[in-house]
C-alpha cells in the first residue's frame, strides 16, 4: 500500500490483501511444505539432469549430517562460492537444516573480494568449485577462519557437458579439501537432529556492492525471505505446473529470492544452466519451456541480440519480470516486439530482499510525462514506501527525493555493523539511496542514483533521463551516463555508448539527438562509442567504472 493512499493499490493487485502474512514461520518450512506436496516432483534441472524434491531433501540432509559431524555449530556461517549449479541449492538448504547461515558470495569475486566477504562473514565452511579453489579461494582460506573447505565441479548432475561452457573442463581434486559429494555420500541416510528456525533468525548474509565503501552484509531474515517469496508467487500470478528459470546468478538477491525461494514457495522446478551464455540459455529455454523469470534488462537484451534469436524462445512464458537495472519505455517496447510479452517492472534491493516495489501482473507500467521515466510498480502488500527529503521528512506526491521503503521485506541489519545499520536503516525503515518520486496513483519512479546526480553550472542532472533519451537513438544498444570534471561548469554530461549490431552512428550525431530533445544544460557534451559497457554479474551497468 502506499502511504499516500492505499485504494490504487487495491484496485491494481485486485483479490490480493493489502497485508500478507506469510504461512510459513521460516523457509526451511516453506521448503518442506513443497517438499510433503510433491516429493517426486522436479526440484531442479540442470542440462541433462533432473534432482527430485526427495532427492534434495536427503542430499542435504546428508549434508547437514555431515557438516555437524566435521564441527559445524548453530549459528555458523556456511560460504557458498558457486556458479548457478545445483549444488547452491543443497548447500543452502544444508546450512539451515544445520542451525546456520548461508553466505553467497559471487563466484567473480577475486582474493582480495573472497579474503574480505569471509573474514567479515567468520564462516567456518566453505564450499566452492574446483577451478574457483584453485585460481582464488587456496590462497586466500589460510588466513581466514574457514575450518572446512568443500569442493565441487560444474560436471556434476549432468552429462551434456556443453563445450561452450565447459570445453576441456575435467575434475580436478585438491589437497585439504573435501570432496561435497563424497561427503554427502558418507552421511547418506542420516537425518540431522530437529533445528527450530525462528522467523528473526538469519537465512542467509548478502553482500552490498559496495559502490560507496566496503561492502556490508546484509542480514536476511527467515521472515524477510518467506515474506518475498510469497510476493513473487501470488502477485506475479504464477501459471500450474510451471516452472522457473534462473536467468539471474543464485548469489544475488534476485536468484535467491526470485529463483530459489520462489520454487520452494510455489512449489515449481528451478531450472539451471551454470551461468549466463545467451547461445546457452535459449537452447534451456527451449529444451525446459519455463513459464516465469525475472532478470535484469541487460540480460534480456543480450538474448534478443543473439544469432538464433527466434519469438519461440519464449513462447512458453506466462509471467516475465525484471529488475537490478532501470527500463526505458523504449526498451520496455523493444522487449513486448521481440517477445510478443509484457515484461513488468520490479524494484528492490539486498536490503529489502528483492521486491518493495512490482508492477501488478498484466497492467501496463505508466511512463512519466515529465521525466520521460518508466514506473518500477507500486509498494507490494503490507509494505509503505516514503518519499523524504535529506532530513527524513515525507516530501508531497510528484516531488522527487529518496527512497524510503518499510515493511517485513527489509533486513534486521549488517553483519557486525551497528553505526551502518543505525546510519541506513533508521528505525527499521531502509534509505535506499534511490532518487525518486510517487504520482497520486501510487506509482513509483526512480530519477536516479542520489550519488550519481551531476551538478552542471549548479544544475541537477540525472543520468538516467539522458540514458533514456538516447535510447531512442535507433543505433544505440545500451548507454550510459557520468559526470566529469569541467573548468566552465563544474562538472558536465559524458555519455558511453555501445551500438546495435550493423549500425553506425557519429558522436557528433547523438549529441545532436540529444541536444533536440533536452534542456542546454542536459545533453551530453562528449559521447565516447564503445563495445560493452562494464556490468555486474547481475547486468547493472557500472558507471563507476566509466567514471573512473
Amino acid at each position: 500500500m502506499s502511504v499516500y493512499d492505499e485504494r490504487p493499490w487495491l484496485e491494481l493487485y485486485g483479490d490480493q490483501p493489502a497485508d500478507m502474512e506469510p504461512e510459513h514461520s521460516d523457509a526451511l518450512t516453506m521448503f518442506r511444505a513443497g517438499l510433503e506436496a510433491d516429493p517426486d516432483g522436479d526440484a531442479i534441472r540442470y542440462f541433462d539432469g533432473v534432482i527430485t524434491r526427495r532427492e534434495l531433501d536427503t542430499a542435504s540432509d546428508a549434508l547437514a549430517s555431515g557438516l555437524l559431524a566435521r564441527g559445524f555449530a548453530e549459528g555458523d556461517r556456511l560460504a557458498v562460492y558457486l556458479q548457478n549449479v545445483p549444488q547452491f541449492v543443497t548447500c543452502m538448504l544444508a546450512a539451515w537444516k544445520a542451525g546456520g547461515v548461508m553466505v553467497s558470495i559471487n563466484p567473480m569475486s577475486r582474493t582480495r573480494e573472497l579474503s574480505y566477504l569471509l573474514k567479515d562473514s567468520g564462516a567456518t565452511v566453505l564450499v566452492c568449485l574446483e577451478t574457483l579453489y584453485d585460481e582464488v579461494a587456496r590462497d586466500v582460506v589460510p588466513e581466514t577462519d574457514v575450518k572446512l573447505v568443500l569442493t565441487t565441479s560444474e560436471l556434476e548432475h549432468q552429462t551434456r557437458n556443453d563445450e561452450r561452457l565447459f570445453a576441456g573442463l575435467e575434475r580436478q581434486r585438491h589437497e585439504g579439501t573435501t570432496d561435497l559429494a563424497g561427503l554427502i555420500d558418507e552421511h547418506r541416510g542420516q537425518v540431522p537432529p530437529a533445528v527450530t528456525l525462528a522467523p528473526d533468525d538469519v537465512a542467509f548474509l548478502t553482500y552490498t556492492s559496495g559502490t560507496t565503501g566496503v561492502p556490508k552484509g546484509a542480514m536476511n531474515t527467515h521472515r524477510n525471505v518467506v515474506f518475498t517469496a510469497a510476493i513473487y508467487r501470488d502477485c506475479a500470478r504464477f501459471a500450474p505446473g510451471g516452472s522457473v528459470f534462473g536467468i539471474a546468478p543464485l548469489f544475488h538477491i534476485t536468484g535467491l529470492i526470485g529463483h530459489i525461494a520462489v520454487s520452494f514457495a510455489a512449489p515449481m522446478p528451478l531450472v539451471l544452466a551454470y551461468r549466463f551464455e545467451p547461445g546457452v540459455v535459449l537452447d534451456a529455454l527451449l529444451e525446459h519451456r519455463p513459464t516465469y523469470t525475472i532478470g535484469a534488462i541487460t540480460a534480456f537484451n543480450a538474448l534478443f541480440n543473439a544469432p538464433d534469436f527466434t519469438l519461440d524462445h519464449f513462447a512458453s512464458f506466462t509471467s516475465i519480470y525484471s529488475g537490478g537495472a532501470a527500463i526505458s519505455p523504449t526498451a520496455e517496447k523493444a522487449f513486448r516486439q521481440a517477445t510478443g510479452h509484457q515484461v513488468h517492472n520490479a524494484y528492490g534491493l539486498t536490503e529489502t530482499t528483492s521486491p518493495m516495489t512490482l508492477t501488478p501482473f498484466g497492467a501496463p507500467s505508466p511512463v512519466d510525462p515529465t521525466s520521460g521515466a518508466l514506473s518500477v510498480g507500486v509498494p507490494v502488500p503490507s509494505t509503505i514506501v516514503r518519499i523524504q527529503d535529506d532530513q527524513g521528512v515525507d516530501l508531497p506526491l510528484g516531488e522527487v527525493g529518496e527512497i524510503v521503503a518499510d515493511g517485513p521485506q527489509v533486513v534486521a541489519g549488517y553483519w557486525g555493523k551497528p553505526e551502518e545499520t543505525a546510519a541506513n536503516l533508521p528505525g527499521g525503515a531502509l534509505r535506499s539511496g534511490d532518487v525518486g518520486f510517487m504520482n497520486p496513483d501510487g506509482w513509483v519512479f526512480i530519477v536516479d542514483r542520489k550519488k550519481d546526480m551531476i551538478n552542471a553550472s549548479g544544475y541537477k542532472v540525472w543520468p538516467r533521463e539522458v540514458e533514456d533519451v538516447l535510447a531512442e537513438h535507433p543505433a544505440v544498444r545500451e548507454s550510459a551516463v557520468v559526470g566529469v570534471p569541467d573548468e566552465k561548469r563544474g562538472e558536465t554530461v559524458k555519455a558511453f555508448v555501445s551500438l546495435k549490431a550493423g549500425t553506425s552512428v557519429t558522436t557528433e550525431e547523438l549529441i545532436a539527438h540529444c541536444k533536440e530533445r533536452m534542456a542546454a544544460y542536459k545533453y551530453p557534451r562528449q559521447v565516447v562509442i564503445i563495445d560493452e559497457l562494464p556490468k555486474t554479474v547481475t547486468g547493472k551497468i557500472l558507471r563507476r567504472e566509466l567514471r573512473d
